[in-house]
């Protein structure tokens, strides 16, 4: 008995090898991944890096060209070249990488990149971007030094020459007029050598009377402080030591008298608030005081650009906020008071610097790291250990944006942050929250599986995502949970670096020979993780199933009526009428000269194969509703084939029934 459960729980185990063999396999034949190590290795032998690992890239690794490949996959939904993705990629690292030439490098500047050791803000641009493309976006940050401070001569206006770490070019900024008593003075703090970050800055482009671009006057101004400095420190001292959060007064306010604040960057959170006019944009940022006094500061419409040039854990000074009454202001807060932004504030600003830790990474890629199973190594290359050195904040999580490798599920620990993962949806849950809208996600790759928990601002937001589609995902947190003691990974909708890309229905998949192998539809496999791509005509005859419902606009799922004149979405719940559209529900066997497959789909890509909308077939008679495929049997399609049910589970009891196991995510008509 005791041998034959042995041999019970061996042979189990031998199912779940091969499980796990045949899941491997067909990620290394994942055409899109094959693309990505392809990109890979033309950009690092752009790089000093004798290695070959990685390890000199400064970062920019696995998830950053994904990111790239899939920003401009969406960008050119007809379809990419390996051309149109090289230059692209080549282009995006060539602005990340700047360094300058060294020749033209200013001395000021060379003098400061000694000690420099921040990490660039999130949306940071460089000045040799600007000068090549002639273009600048508002919500652009530029951090930079100050190179020369001059009036124009004739005028009372003040100049600034700035500089920046990673260009070899130089650009002028008129100052804006709020800042001219920082500049006036023969020792002003606006001077050669100092730093400050920009953002909410127009471009006043070249011309043929002026030869190079200026930035036009901007209020988004923050003035960068050392505190090793023995100026810096005192102007600290002297300037924004003796007010604190405890000794503001509202009456003495209302008297006229101001305060010069200095308090730690706690938390910054968005907002949206109904306003009588409409929508108002808002950002509120936590700070604490020396005393450890708590109070809000916040930042309304366009003044919420200043957000971008700040980072949790920097100590902000503020001189003369507007003080105001929470009640005046329209917080519900604890404190009596809040700060804002007003016309006579002036920000300074001492950054956080990030410390660094030590991360552990293979060289030879392992099992999970590259194409090569491991068994394909010789026992003479073993395995290669180094390190890669990643941001670490002050609550001790680490920053693994710029990881080099690609990141498994079996690779999450607590307080990693900003994390990508890439692998297959096996099951979406729809939590019961009313203050929240907050969905749980199982994402299963080659190492195991996790679930993520999904805050959304508002909605569901990321359109049809069902079992079986493949997504890239960034911006996922890990937290150790406090009662469980087990890890949760969670993603929130408007975090900083936060991205949700359904590769399985992008539209250029199939209009992409590069990021799609083309099969026939008997070599396609239960097993693969990636949509598989066929070329296919309808037959009607063999299998012929549509009708018209209605369907939730925002993630493409049915809708039912209740009895009390609502909707429920059989995947968000209750929605209102507007968000309900018609749309397709299609079952219909595909056939090539290999094999037929009966296949379902709903929504734009029903909409696709049949080349009728859901409201002008609807409006058919049902004689032409019933003859309607005939004339689609000579038509061919290119299509994206997943497998939707898995372990025994469908999408949608709605959509599926136990003959069915294929979805066609995308089609598209040959010409």
């Amino acid at each position: 008995m005791e041998h034959h459960r042995y041999t019970e729980r061996d042979s189990a185990m031998d199912v779940d090898n091969h499980r796990e063999e045949d899941q491997e396999k067909s990620e290394e034949e994942d055409p899109f991944l094959k693309f990505v190590d392809y990109a890979r290795s033309e950009l690092l032998s752009l790089e000093d890096d004798p290695t070959g690992d990685g390890s000199g890239a400064g970062g920019y690794g696995w998830s950053w060209i994904v990111s790239r490949i899939l920003k401009t996959c969406v960008a050119y939904s007809s379809g990419v070249t390996p051309a149109i993705l090289l230059s692209e990629l080549s282009q995006a690292w060539s602005e990340q990488r700047r360094v300058g030439a060294p020749k033209k490098r200013l001395e000021v500047i060379n003098q400061l990149k000694k000690d420099h050791r921040r990490t660039k803000l999130p949306n940071t641009v460089t000045i040799d971007s600007i000068c090549e493309k002639n273009f600048l976006s508002l919500n652009s940050v530029l951090e930079t030094i100050i190179i020369d401070a001059f009036v124009l001569p004739g005028t009372n206006i003040f100049m600034l020459t700035l500089g920046d770490y990673w260009s070899s070019n130089i650009i002028d900024l008129y100052l804006h007029r709020r800042y001219y008593d920082l500049a006036g003075m023969q020792n002003g703090v606006l001077k050669r050598g100092r730093e400050i970050f920009l953002t909410g800055c127009y471009l006043r482009t070249a011309t043929e009377g002026s030869g190079h671009p200026r930035l036009l006057p901007t209020e988004y101004l923050v003035i960068i402080l050392d505190e090793s400095q023995d100026d810096d420190a005192m102007l600290l001292a002297a300037q924004f030591c003796s007010d604190s959060f405890s000794s503001i007064s509202l009456d003495e306010v209302n008297k006229g008298a101001s305060y010069s604040l200095c308090a730690r960057i706690e938390s910054i959170e968005s907002a949206e608030i109904q306003g009588s006019f409409g929508n108002l944009q808002r950002k509120q940022i936590t700070l604490v005081d020396g005393d450890g006094v708590t109070l809000k500061f916040f930042l309304w419409g366009e003044q919420t650009l200043l957000a971008n040039l700040f980072r949790v854990g920097c100590m902000l000074a503020l001189d003369k906020p507007y003080v105001t009454s929470s009640e005046e202001c329209g917080i519900e807060t604890s404190e009596k008071f809040c700060l804002e932004y007003g016309s006579a504030t002036q920000l300074y600003l001492v950054p956080y610097i990030q410390h660094e830790e030590q991360v552990c990474i293979t060289l030879t890629p392992n099992r999970h790291q590259g194409s090569r199973p491991m068994s394909s190594y010789s026992p003479s290359q073993g395995l290669r250990f180094s390190q890669v050195s990643l941001p670490r904040d002050s609550q001790g999580a680490i920053d693994f944006s710029n990881y080099p490798f690609r990141s498994f599920v079996v690779d999450l620990r607590n307080k990693m942050t900003r994390i990508c993962l890439y692998g297959v949806v096996t099951d979406i849950i729809k939590e019961d929250n009313i203050q929240e809208t907050v969905f749980y996600l199982r994402i299963t790759d080659t190492s195991g599986e996790i679930w993520a928990k999904l805050h959304f601002a508002r909605f569901w937001s990321l359109g049809r995502v069902s079992l079986g589609h493949t997504v890239f995902i960034s911006g996922l947190t890990c937290t150790m949970s406090k009662k469980q003691k087990r890890l949760e990974v969670s993603w929130f909708e408007n975090s900083i670096g936060t991205s949700f890309i359904n590769i399985s229905c992008l539209p250029a998949l199939i209009n992409s020979s590069c990021l799609h192998k083309l099969s026939q539809l008997a070599d396609i496999s239960n097993q693969a993780s990636y949509a598989q791509v066929c070329r296919v005509w309808l037959d009607p005859i063999e299998y012929y199933d549509v009708n018209t419902r209605f369907a939730h606009s925002l993630c493409g799922h049915f809708v039912n009526m209740i009895p009390d004149g609502t909707v429920k979405c059989n995947f968000c719940h209750i929605i209102s009428d507007a968000e309900v559209v018609r749309t397709f529900h299609l079952k219909i066997t595909l056939a090539d000269k290999s094999a037929k497959v009966l296949a379902w789909c709903t929504g734009q890509t029903a909409m696709d194969l049949l080349q009728i909308s859901p409201e002008e077939f609807n409006d058919l008679p049902e004689e032409e509703q019933l003859m309607y495929p005939s004339s689609l049997e000579n038509e061919r399609f290119m299509v994206a084939l997943v497998n939707c049910k898995r372990d025994g589970l469908v999408t949608d009891e709605l959509l599926l029934d136990d003959s069915t196991s294929w979805e066609i995510t995308r089609a598209s008509k040959c010409e």
